[in-house]
């Protein structure tokens, strides 16, 4: 567990100030023509109604004016995010927010998803969002069996926390564990993190990842 000063050091890097500013620099569904830069990148792939959005959102929350600015849309309706969209946040690193997969991923999902994975060179790290209400799905289980086919590490985070009892969040976490035990992975982050962008549970440890892991901070628990 990292210590309160690491977490709130790293939610800097998630505030725009100075130079350091945080915009989408890209939204596109052909990875030819994904950002050319070597920034670490880190990226957020899940069902259509997972809450990817609303993560991100609660990600940059400090961000100011965030409800009225193009940074992060929050729809109401499945499967609004059909493109790759990509967040430079300063000369930190990038962040990818990916179509959602399922019932209503776009029909140039599997093309794009794979070609991204296959051939970003920068990518850190993949978020994998789990709807910790509904529990794992069947799309669930084939984006996380084509993670360890590409051998790409990842992640997996538990998302909706606040609509769980604590017994239902037992259930869940024993759940995700035993599906990669099964698959013997080594791709996998050993702990699933779990969290809820309306109380915003959760948030500050993935924010402090993610900034260990694109190199910003050095954690003495890791």
């Amino acid at each position: 567990m990292p210590a309160v000063d690491e977490i709130q050091e790293s939610e800097k890097l998630f505030v725009p100030r100075g130079r350091h500013k945080i915009e989408i620099v890209k939204s596109t569904t052909d990875v030819s023509l994904a950002p050319n830069y070597t920034l670490p990148e880190v990226a957020f792939i899940g069902t259509s109604n997972v809450g990817k959005s609303s993560l991100i959102k609660a990600l940059f929350n400090k961000v100011p004016n965030i409800e009225r600015s193009r940074l992060v849309r929050v729809s109401s309706t499945p499967g609004h995010t059909k493109t790759m969209n990509f967040f430079q946040v300063g000369q930190a690193f990038s962040l990818v927010d990916m179509p959602g997969y399922g019932i209503n991923q776009p029909q140039s999902f599997v093309e794009m998803v794979e070609g991204y994975l296959k051939n970003r060179k920068n990518l850190c790290k993949t978020f994998v969002l789990l709807d910790g209400e509904a529990g794992l799905s069947h799309w669930d289980k084939i984006a996380i069996k084509m993670m360890e086919e590409f051998g790409r590490p990842y992640v997996l985070v538990m998302t909706k926390i606040d609509k769980m009892l604590d017994a239902e969040k037992l259930r869940s976490v024993v759940g995700v564990k035993n599906l990669r035990d099964r698959l013997s992975s080594s791709c996998c982050f050993p702990q699933p993190f779990l969290v809820s962008s309306l109380t915003c549970e959760g948030i500050g440890l993935v924010q402090c990842y993610i900034a260990y892991v694109t190199g910003n901070i050095r954690l003495q628990s890791l």
